[in-house]
């Protein structure tokens, strides 16, 4: 898994335009949102890029949120009840991230991960986390900054949670801060395939 390899995107793509389905049909995509991407549609007072740069799909809003400085799997949807159902922390729906971290993560620092780390809203519930061969993934851009003297290394980090940026905080909690979170997969749903930018129509259905 750790070698998934997909296409590099350039920086802001064109809008893909879709089919139009009857507007009352239920639909979701798949996006690979870019790093520096906002989670909106609506213009941004700074002139930041937004989803209405990459998605042109009307009525469709992203189920649940992806930080504007983390890359990576967002579904969007104009299904008012899956959109809650995804979003809604208590559906513990699982969320997948490829994380490069600073540091060399110890045994202990992986343990502490999957049994819960406490933050400041209250310890976490247990995770999935273990080391990562580097994946050969897009490059971004801007590029991270790394320091020279310290080396990096890759998790793979599975929660069923959704604070405020979490995983960040988790990391952080034991030593290890992220340099670069990249969401791979929620529930069902993966990236495979997509390039920063690109996005694809599914079928709509959460078991």
């Amino acid at each position: 898994m750790a070698r998934l390899s997909l296409p590099a995107g350039p920086r802001r793509p064109a809008p893909r335009r879709a089919a139009k389905p009857p507007p009352d049909t239920p639909r979701l995509l798949l996006l690979n949102k870019p790093f520096d991407v906002l989670t909106q549609f609506s213009p941004d007072g700074e002139g930041r890029a937004t989803l209405k740069d990459y998605v042109d799909v009307p009525g469709v809003y992203p189920a649940g949120r992806l930080d504007r400085d983390s890359e990576g799997l967002l579904l969007l949807t104009n299904d008012g009840a899956l959109q809650a159902r995804i979003a809604d922390p208590r559906h513990k729906l699982a969320k997948t991230y490829w994380v490069q971290v600073e540091g060399s993560p110890s045994k202990e620092q992986i343990r502490r991960l999957s049994e819960g780390v406490l933050l400041k809203d209250g310890p976490t519930l247990p995770a999935q986390a273990r080391l990562l061969e580097p994946p050969a993934l897009w490059e971004r851009h801007p590029p991270v900054r790394f320091r020279q003297s310290i080396p990096t290394a890759w998790l793979e980090l599975t929660i069923r949670e959704g604070r405020n940026r979490q995983v960040r905080r988790m990391t952080a909690a034991v030593g290890l801060p992220t340099l670069r979170l990249v969401r791979m997969r929620i529930g069902p749903w993966g990236l495979e395939g997509l390039a920063p930018g690109e996005w694809r129509e599914v079928p709509l259905a959460l078991d």
